[in-house]
């Protein structure tokens, strides 16, 4: 047997493994009953303990330089790239530290469902403590490994290639035209009446509704379901994706829009290449691409006006109850496009939502650098927040700094993900639009021809290319913001 073949096996092994992990950590968090976190945080963290022994196994550096001198094509040879990344990413890491922060990231994260509510800072901050301490400890070991910043060897685990000062240059450009933008849409949308959504909508009746867009956006139920839990996520594997939301009985719209979000997530995993499946080369390219999908379900389709329609007409089927005028597609569109500086990130609108990421990214990149300490992160919080959106979070725990799961299991360098996601989602929409009659697909309520495109374009590359060579192959050129910058002069001004 060729040393790739043994290497594809062993990825195979592992990723059958990871397949477990994946879908105890949606029971985890959508299922399991609060008794039972400590006994699978443990069981969790030794299962983290074996897949990293696995990864780290001796003998696969001998089985990467046999495999290096094999005659491949060129998808193996952009297969043994992914391989040798995960590899490279794994063996740097001691085993202890593995399990500890498996450990730590659980308790913290489970604590937190509470705390965030009792706006306790205090018993959060405990906690807390040592999933900072250990994920800079990860972050040194790997910036040794690699030569770069701690921050950026972080980052690089999420986006591949990218590091903080390409994302400085790219968020102080974004820092110059957003504030104002967003004040001029305010100021435009200060004339504007809606009928704001009142009255009890009833959880079920939210399900039944979101289970109905998701099959007009061609979700595949016979690999994933959906659930709900306190932060709305897309887990499981390609073959059986876990959607999950949450839902609000004083209102409807952002839950019906975070289920567009997250099938968004669940449509690019269910389309990655089935050859491929068990390899790193099968799976999303970046958690930017990876963001880039569900902001363009969310935010390129599902805020299109064409899609509102839709959106208007099945909201009024299941909330027969409710006032009519809620339903007008015209209200649907105020509604979705509605402007508001506010606390939440989940729930901000398209054009505040840089900042709480821009927000977000200084602070962690900070912290994992070293520069700061983590108690330091709510007085920054609040400064950040009152400079970039004009509201204070002083003492105001639950809707400032303890408002996101990722801190909470040490997931730094994910953040900018999310608006380098949105850019890129901007960029896609406009070159889809030179082949594709989008408004017109999503009109007719068929959507093949947009699915099309983006299969042919991103799901199905995997990480077969470069985040940079995917971009370029479905657009002409890399990351370029000014489609983002167009893009939301044109929908909001």
């Amino acid at each position: 047997m060729s040393a790739f073949k043994k290497l594809v096996e062993h990825s195979q092994t592992i990723d059958r493994f990871n397949h477990l992990a994946a879908i105890c950590g949606w029971d985890q968090a959508a299922m399991m009953p609060a008794g039972g976190n400590q006994a699978r945080s443990e069981a969790m963290a030794q299962l983290s303990v074996h897949i990293h022994a696995l990864q780290t196994q001796p003998q696969l550096a001998d089985w990467f330089s046999d495999a290096e001198t094999e005659s491949l094509t060129q998808e193996q040879t952009a297969s043994l790239r992914e391989l040798k990344r995960q590899w490279q990413q794994a063996n740097v890491l001691p085993e202890d530290l593995v399990q500890a922060k498996s450990l730590a990231g659980s308790k913290c994260e489970h604590a937190w469902r509470t705390q965030r509510g009792e706006n306790d800072w205090k018993g959060f901050e405990k906690n807390w403590a040592e999933v900072v301490k250990l994920s800079q400890e990860e972050a040194q070991i790997r910036a040794n490994a690699t030569g770069l910043t701690p921050y950026d060897a972080m980052l690089d685990i999420y986006e591949p290639g990218t590091n903080s000062a390409s994302l400085d240059t790219l968020f102080n450009d974004v820092k110059t035209w957003l504030p104002n933008l967003i004040n001029q849409a305010i100021d435009k949308q200060n004339s504007e009446t809606f009928v704001e959504p009142s009255g009890t909508f009833s959880p079920a009746k939210q399900k039944e509704l979101g289970l109905e867009v998701m099959k007009l956006l061609q979700f595949d139920f016979n690999h994933g379901r959906l659930d709900e839990s306190v932060h709305p996520f897309c887990g499981g594997v390609p073959q059986d994706i876990r959607l999950t939301t949450r839902y609000e009985e004083s209102e409807f719209v952002q839950s019906l829009m975070g289920i567009v979000h997250e099938t968004g997530h669940g449509r690019y995993e269910q389309g990655l290449p089935k050859h491929l499946a068990g390899t790193p080369a099968g799976h999303a390219r970046s958690m930017g691409i990876h963001e880039s999908q569900s902001l363009f379900f969310e935010m390129q389709v599902g805020r299109s006006d064409e899609f509102i329609s839709h959106l208007a007409r099945l909201s009024g089927k299941h909330f027969t109850d409710s006032n009519p005028a809620i339903f007008e597609t015209s209200n649907f569109q105020k509604l979705y496009t509605r402007v508001k500086k506010d606390f939440i990130r989940v729930d901000a609108d398209e054009l505040t939502y840089p900042a709480h990421v821009i927000l977000r990214y200084e602070i962690e990149r900070d912290l994992i650098n070293g520069n700061i300490r983590h108690t330091d992160v709510p007085e920054l919080w609040d400064n950040k927040m009152q400079a970039y959106l004009g509201l204070s979070t002083k003492g105001n725990y639950t809707n400032g700094c303890m408002q996101d799961i990722h801190w909470t299991d040490g997931a730094f360098g994910y953040f900018p993900s999310y608006t380098l996601g949105a850019m890129y989602a901007a960029q896609f929409m406009a070159a889809m639009k030179k082949t594709v009659d989008v408004e017109s697909a999503i009109r007719s309520q068929d959507l093949t021809p947009i699915f099309t495109w983006l299969s042919d374009h991103i799901w199905s590359k995997g990480s077969l290319l470069t985040t940079d060579e995917l971009v370029k192959q479905a657009t002409g050129e890399t990351l370029n913001a000014s489609f983002f910058k167009d893009h939301l002069r044109s929908r909001y001004l």
